[in-house]
């Protein structure tokens, strides 16, 4: 075709499509930058939708931490107060600039979305673990926060449905990713500590409690709060408001943690780390002189005490080797027995123990398909270990621990608190 020929063609072309009204096929489309990933933000292929389940004080600072992510799309809030569901839909569409965040009062209803990629799971520690594993079956990734489980049984059912599942895990022991406690734990996992003999965590209270009942109170509409619901798998009792934000009562209706699971869900975890995630305790003794004492199968000892650290705020961690200690806490801070374990290498010093940084390890793993900083397994192993220490402190005695028949040794008594029933109709 010449080019007088193509030029014809070119006019009779317009010249048609102006006459049929398609003139709109040629003309340029105008696409926002945010479906194309600029400003900032990232194209809708790269971004994970997420919805949450419980969203109280915790989880709000959590929800803020998801929300300062370019690649998170928050789609709906699941919560059984409506004040509360109010209150993050206010924060997701203010945030947008939309009224796009969807409330729901029943959080299977939210796992039912197709759109939903995972879950921020902050109710209290009463539903954690039923909530995991049904978003699991749900074919949901999960980040949830602690204590994840009530017992040594949940610890293990957890672990073994993120696994059967493929699911992604993150239990909201953030310290995992602050770069000071993580370069405490390299130091003892790595040797630099000398043969490795001791690691202490603080449990932040040493009682062990049993949630009771208060007087009963006129039972509220269900849009308004929805009480069995929130009662969900824990015994039934009659309802009183000042139950709703307790959280003592809020982990059920048999043995509860205290400061030994409640922080030491993060000092735990941190010493289960630097004895590298091995399996938990075979051994934990009476408490005595405000100390717990266990006993790894290696020989090493996990202290659980209450004084003697130094002061670098809260939740303190200490290893102990042959050669050599360290300590951390959440000033940021290390101290160490030589200023040669740190080798020329600076730690950054970031206090106050945020999220982001365990929130964007989740993120990824959720698009790359890898193992969090704190999986379902890590989380198991170190709630069986604060289970058992607690264990021992109810019992006022030594229980010895199988981990093989996860079991506790020649114990009936021990072992009948290894769980608890679960109210209709949940199940693990």
């Amino acid at each position: 075709m010449s080019q007088k020929q193509r030029q014809l063609h070119r006019r009779r072309f317009l010249q048609t499509a102006v006459a049929t009204g398609s003139a709109a096929a040629i003309a340029p489309t105008i696409i926002p930058g945010s479906a194309l990933g600029l400003n900032g933000t990232a194209a809708p292929s790269e971004r994970i939708v997420v919805g949450g389940i419980g969203i109280g004080n915790r989880g709000t600072y959590d929800l803020g931490c998801f929300l300062d992510q370019s690649d998170v799309q928050f789609v709906a809030v699941c919560d059984i107060k409506e004040k509360r569901r109010q209150a993050v839909k206010k924060i997701v569409d203010t945030k947008y600039g939309t009224e796009g965040c969807d409330m729901i009062r029943d959080f299977r209803d939210l796992l039912d979305r197709q759109d939903i990629d995972a879950v921020l799971i902050a109710t209290g520690p009463n539903w954690h673990a039923t909530a995991a594993m049904t978003a699991a079956k749900a074919g949901k990734d999960m980040y949830c926060e602690k204590p994840v489980t009530k017992n040594i049984a949940q610890s293990l059912i957890l672990a073994e449905t993120m696994r059967r599942t493929a699911r992604v895990f993150q239990a909201g022991t953030q310290r995992r990713n602050l770069p000071h406690f993580a370069f405490a734990c390299e130091l003892a996992r790595t040797g630099k500590l000398g043969k490795l003999k001791r690691v202490y965590a603080h449990p932040a209270g040493m009682q062990a409690m049993m949630s009771g009942w208060l007087p009963a109170q006129p039972e509220p509409d269900k849009d308004v709060v929805d009480w069995d619901m929130y009662l969900g798998p824990a015994a039934w009792r009659p309802f009183n408001a000042k139950l709703l934000d307790g959280f003592n009562f809020e982990k059920g209706g048999g043995l509860v943690g205290g400061g030994v699971l409640e922080w030491g869900s993060h000092c735990v975890d941190l010493c289960q780390w630097a004895v590298d995630d091995c399996l938990p305790p075979v051994e934990y003794n009476a408490p005595a002189d405000g100390e717990i004492v266990a006993r790894y199968e290696n020989g090493v000892e996990l202290i659980f005490r209450e004084k003697g650290w130094i002061p670098l705020g809260s939740c303190p961690v200490r290893f102990e080797g042959e050669t050599g200690w360290v300590e951390a806490g959440d000033s940021g801070k290390l101290v160490l027995s030589s200023p040669a374990l740190l080798a020329g290498r600076t730690v950054a010093e970031i206090g106050g123990y945020p999220a982001t940084f365990h929130v964007r390890d989740f993120l990824d793993c959720v698009k790359s398909r890898g193992q969090t900083k704190g999986n379902a397994d890590a989380a198991c192993n170190a709630h069986i270990a604060c289970h058992a220490a607690n264990i021992a402190l109810h019992l006022n005695r030594q229980v010895k621990y199988d981990n093989v028949n996860h079991t506790f040794i020649d114990d009936e008594e021990a072992n009948r608190l290894r769980s608890e029933a679960l109210r209709e109709p949940w199940r693990l």
